[in-house]
């Protein structure tokens, strides 16, 4: 049987993230081999992910990036089941750094299959539940690309947002930032009156009508007075007819306008835990 140092477990445990006791006992097994080792603990990641596949993963950690042009921004959630290993410093770094890495991709499932540091993120992800016994995921992942783009992370990683401008003008990134604040503050169901699916509309109107038949209002006067409610919905859903809660009485978009004439929102992405 191989001797085992400590400089031999301590730099399995920093390769992989599993405790001391874990990296010890998989070097053990496989006499020292440290490329074994890694497999083993990797093998036992896959047991405890089978196990606990059935898990729900609602806590965690929602990153915003954005690349270095300010032109494509990226939120994610990388999931687990308590909000104990949510707030773990070696959780959040994991959540950052693969945020970062989501930039090059387009899709959950490319950054599954994108290499993490000689592996891929979805056998990263299968090797930390082995690690932390708990079921870790990527939840969402939005992408978002505009001639300028900011971001903002609430408090806790619990809300992470991108939103997009028109262009990109002196007070764009503070801007963006504040927008994106109030997406994640407001949550808005849609950019704007034609980002809300008819579906919506349709049960907001008849939701509407039922409340107005209810204060005995003439069948004949609800469908005007429905539409005054589907404005009044469009107002407080939608981000750029939303009131600024940073401003006084003026909507998303006017602020905006007063950051510069011509500049508006285009778009923005939203991930908050558990919603």
């Amino acid at each position: 049987m191989a001797k085992i140092s400590a400089a031999e477990v301590n730099k399995l445990r920093k390769a992989t993230g599993a405790g001391m006791m874990d990296c010890k006992k998989a070097l053990v097994e496989v006499d020292g081999d440290f490329d074994k080792a890694i497999e083993v603990l990797r093998k036992k990641g896959q047991k405890v992910a089978a196990k606990r596949a059935d898990r729900e993963s609602t806590e965690g950690a929602a990153i915003a990036k954005v690349n270095n042009d300010q032109t494509k921004g990226v939120v994610i959630s990388l999931n687990c089941e308590t909000d104990f290993v949510a707030k773990n410093d070696d959780f959040i770094a994991l959540a950052q750094s693969l945020a970062e890495l989501a930039l090059d991709y387009n899709t959950k499932e490319e950054l599954l299959a994108a290499d993490y540091k000689g592996i891929t993120v979805q056998d990263k992800l299968t090797e930390q539940t082995g690690v932390i016994g708990e079921k870790i995921e990527i939840g969402s992942f939005k992408t978002l690309q505009a001639p300028f783009v900011g971001s903002y992370i609430h408090a806790g990683n619990k809300i992470a947002v991108v939103t997009g401008l028109s262009a990109n003008v002196d007070g764009a990134d503070e801007a963006a930032k504040n927008v994106s604040m109030q997406a994640a503050a407001m949550n808005p169901v849609a950019l704007n009156e034609e980002g809300v699916d008819q579906s919506t509309i349709d049960k907001e109107i008849e939701i509407a009508k039922d409340q107005l038949r209810q204060e005995g209002k003439p069948e004949e006067m609800l469908d005007k007075i429905a539409k005054g409610k589907i404005n009044r919905f469009f107002k407080d859903n939608t981000l750029v007819n939303q009131d600024y809660i940073k401003g006084n009485k003026e909507s998303v978009a006017d602020y905006v306008k007063s950051v510069d004439a011509n500049l508006t929102v285009i778009g923005f992405e939203r991930v908050a835990l558990g919603e």
